[in-house]
């Protein structure tokens, strides 16, 4: 479907659901101003086009993940096979093929700093064609997650963003850990359809409806479940996106890192070990969009050493702007 086939509501819909995935067909059309059935028409049109699907993921944080992002050199004709190698790994959060299609990055998670090796060695792809590796380990994340590019678009207005945003996660009791066998039956069926009905999740985990339902509500009470959205760039005439690496004086990463948070270009923001301490990816209408941004945002930053940009040629894997055919295989983790 072209941009222009998207309206107004089809856009305040995607962002209501970035806000709260599972909130019920007649709470969106009354904060949207709606019927019911024109809520439940457009969101079975987007879903069935592919233009929207809702995930239902679990936070590192909040299992205690370690989260590690992976740029993989390869052969010219190896990207796209590495690639989708790698998305066919549980373990493997998203997986972008970059710049001259000649590099893969993608984002890993482990279950502990001891896992890290099997992981970002031991289990990439075992081929010639890959010719490096370099592994980050996330320290600190300054935007993602379920905060979503969507919520900068203003699709809603803050009144309706108030009405739709759920009660903030009580994560004052730090990570619960790794998710038990029970609640990841749950959690699988939610990865791939957020919205998925509560008789499926019963049948899947072989609860009642009444269980399922209040464990929801305690996974995303601890923060250990959030929503996230797929959805077309056309909706928001989003055509170029960029992951950046930036290496930023110390002292002043977490005042970088906050900065970039706050532009709407935007969609990622993290730090990271290694050289280029700073990572983020960014989303422009297109490349006059995105020199822009660079010449401007970005060169006003004054703890900016050195910027290295690579536009993403492909999304083979994870959630955000749809620019080609996902092959994804998404894990209740990612």
């Amino acid at each position: 479907m072209e941009s222009d086939a998207y309206d107004d509501l089809d856009r305040a819909l995607v962002h209501a659901l970035q806000l709260d995935g599972r909130a019920p067909f007649s709470r969106l059309a009354e904060v949207l101003g709606v019927s019911d059935q024109t809520v439940a028409r457009r969101y079975t049109r987007l879903r069935t086009t592919g233009a929207v699907r809702v995930l239902g993921l679990t936070d590192p944080a909040a299992v205690g993940d370690v989260v590690w992002l992976v740029r993989v050199r390869c052969l010219p004709d190896a990207a796209l096979p590495v690639a989708e190698a790698m998305a066919r790994r549980a373990d493997t959060s998203w997986v972008h093929v970059l710049s001259d299609g000649t590099e893969v990055a993608a984002s890993t998670r482990a279950a502990s700093g001891l896992d890290s090796d099997a992981l970002l060695l031991r289990k990439l792809p075992q081929t010639p064609r890959v010719v490096g590796v370099s592994a980050h380990c996330v320290l600190h994340e300054f935007y993602g997650g379920e905060q979503g590019l969507v919520n900068k678009t203003e699709a809603l207005t803050a009144e309706q963003v108030g009405r739709l945003r759920p009660p903030a996660a009580d994560r004052s009791k730090g990570p619960r850990g790794p998710v038990g066998a029970e609640d990841g039956k749950l959690l699988d069926v939610l990865a791939r359809d957020g919205r998925a009905p509560l008789a499926e999740l019963a049948a899947a985990t072989g609860w009642s409806q009444s269980t399922v339902r209040r464990r929801l509500a305690g996974l995303r009470a601890d923060g250990t479940l959030y929503f996230d959205v797929d959805y077309t760039h056309r909706m928001f005439h989003q055509s170029v996106t960029t992951t950046m690496w930036l290496s930023v004086r110390p002292s002043d990463l977490a005042a970088t890192g906050q900065a970039l948070a706050d532009h709407p270009e935007v969609a990622f923001a993290c730090a990271t070990t290694g050289t280029k301490n700073l990572m983020a990816t960014v989303v422009c209408a297109d490349v006059r969009a995105l020199y822009a941004y660079l010449t401007t945002r970005i060169a006003e930053l004054p703890s900016v050493l050195d910027m290295e940009t690579a536009p993403i040629l492909r999304r083979v894997k994870g959630p955000g702007p749809l620019f080609a055919p996902p092959s994804r295989a998404s894990r209740r983790t990612s």
